[in-house]
């Protein structure tokens, strides 16, 4: 009889012993179909970023028979919605579709407090996707080529001014300016459209912007693409040289996008995932999207994004601290 209880207390120390919030999500079954997923976005309606997060969470939706909407959450280069994920329950039934470079790999250099650690507060799922940024100037503007932009601006001195939206942007920035000698100003703001009347004035120089924001606006005759910021030429892009083309060797920026969930997720919940969002980034659909955005797929699942999470860290790092990035 003693034994019997003494086993009971002990089945009972070890339930009340794991965390509420990973004990409840293991107790539920998932997924229910009545449950809304929430697709957290760190960046606002409209961009690039967003219509990737957008594309991804209606396929969700597709593949999965459940309710996806996605929920922008801006600040901080994506740090406030990263904080919100990672403080979240890990259910399944919030997601963080990101680019990783940035809210994990990026960020932990960029500021000097972050509210969450890039891989302890989160439980990796798989990679997506691989894009690349644009050097862009206004259309109108006199500059046909990165060493036409980089002889004005050293003219210019501290006079320069530049606009960036994300850390990627802020990053390749600080690269060009490291590479070039060139003193031109960062100016941050949180959307594109913001930047556009300025840089037609004259009052911004140049902007590094993703390929899928960048690839519209230069269709649209607003700006002008002078070099991509990745090893090899861009297939959307065949015309526009690399950066290291340009006369800035060893420029490679190429950001990557993933799909995480709260820490200490279940693992039959991060398989399902992984499984649909692969079956997702397969599909000709998905390619086609991409090749539009001037992105490429890239499959993985946790294990591998955990490891290759690892090593970009340590990569950007590198690359911040080669940028003179000083964290804010």
């Amino acid at each position: 009889m003693k034994t019997k209880v003494l086993r009971s207390l002990c089945v009972l120390v070890l339930l009340f012993s794991l965390p509420w919030h990973t004990a409840q999500a293991q107790a539920q079954p998932w997924p229910d179909k009545d449950r809304v997923v929430r697709a957290i976005c760190a960046f606002p309606v409209g961009q690039g970023a967003d219509i990737i997060v957008r594309y991804f969470a209606r396929k969700l939706a597709e593949v999965s028979g459940l309710t996806v909407i996605v929920e922008n959450r801006v600040g901080q280069m994506g740090g406030i919605a990263a904080t919100s994920v990672a403080r979240s329950e890990p259910d399944g039934y919030t997601i963080f579709i990101t680019p990783a470079s940035a809210s994990h790999g990026m960020n932990p250099f960029l500021f000097k407090k972050i509210g969450y650690d890039p891989v302890k507060d989160f439980t990796p799922v798989t990679t997506l996707a691989k894009i690349f940024f644009v050097l862009a100037v206004d259309a109108n503007s006199p500059y046909k080529s990165v060493a036409e932009l980089t002889e004005v601006l050293k003219k210019k001195g501290s006079k320069g001014a530049y606009a960036f939206i994300s850390p990627t942007a802020n990053v390749a920035s600080a690269l060009y300016k490291r590479g070039t000698g060139i003193q031109a100003l960062g100016v941050p703001y949180k959307a594109n459209v913001q930047t556009l009347s300025e840089m037609q004035s004259g009052q911004l120089d140049f902007q590094f912007i993703d390929g899928g924001s960048a690839f519209g606006l230069i269709a649209a005759g607003r700006l002008r693409a002078l070099a991509v910021t990745t090893p090899k030429r861009a297939a959307l892009m065949p015309d526009i040289p690399t950066m290291a083309e340009s006369g800035v060797p060893g420029f490679d920026i190429t950001p990557w996008w993933a799909v995480f969930l709260p820490p200490n997720a279940p693992r039959p919940v991060v398989d399902k995932l992984e499984s649909w969002f692969n079956q997702i980034v397969a599909m000709e659909d998905t390619r086609s999207f991409l090749a539009k955005l001037s992105a490429e797929p890239f499959p993985g699942n946790s294990k591998f994004l955990a490891e290759f999470l690892r090593n970009d860290i340590k990569k950007w790092g590198e690359l911040i601290k080669l940028a003179n990035i000083e964290p804010q």
